[in-house]
């Protein structure tokens, strides 16, 4: 008599499966090292206390991560109270441009350094302007209206230019991920 596995034991399942990419995707995304198991841990009590809500058609692996990450916003709001994140404005930056994909999970955790290091690369080769506007924005905290009157622009115009630049940064972190002859 083989019995039906408990909604226990498959999140059990769930959690062996993605636990070591959880942790590497929060290490991905700035997340104190000494607080990345904590973070983890907190993305899989959320999930299994919303189990109700998963829909056993879509990947579970994404949709922890995606909790994790709404976690590291929501840590990021909170950073006054407790210091978990690295770098706030790195964080910021990392949070935005992420976008991993399940193939890529695995890798992250012998990569997070050198995601970082390429960040600083592609951050350091922007024109003078778009340096100017990442450290306004993520290192001086300049809100998008004060920024657009110092730089002569209107504030619709300095979000899509922060868009754009956050875009030229991942794609220039990709490229700089991407493994040599790929």
């Amino acid at each position: 008599m083989s019995s039906e596995p408990t909604s226990q034991d498959i999140f059990i399942d769930y959690v062996r499966e993605h636990h070591a990419g959880l942790r590497a995707f929060t290490r991905s995304l700035g997340v104190d090292p000494l607080w990345v198991d904590d973070v983890a841990q907190e993305a899989f009590i959320v999930a299994y206390n919303r189990m109700d809500e998963f829909e056993k058609t879509r990947d579970f692996g994404a949709w922890v991560r995606g909790i994790a990450r709404n976690l590291v916003i929501n840590e990021r709001r909170k950073s006054a109270r407790r210091k978990r994140i690295l770098s706030e404005n790195l964080t910021d930056v990392l949070v935005s441009t992420t976008s991993v994909q399940e193939e890529e999970e695995e890798q992250l955790g012998d990569t997070a350094t050198a995601k970082l290091a390429a960040l600083r690369q592609c951050i350091a080769e922007l024109p003078e302007k778009s340096m100017r506007m990442i450290r306004a924005k993520y290192e001086e905290d300049v809100p998008a209206p004060d920024l657009a009157t110092e730089l002569n622009m209107k504030p619709p115009a300095v979000r899509k230019a922060l868009e754009r630049i956050r875009s030229g940064l991942r794609k220039c972190m990709e490229a700089r991920m991407r493994p040599a002859g790929a």
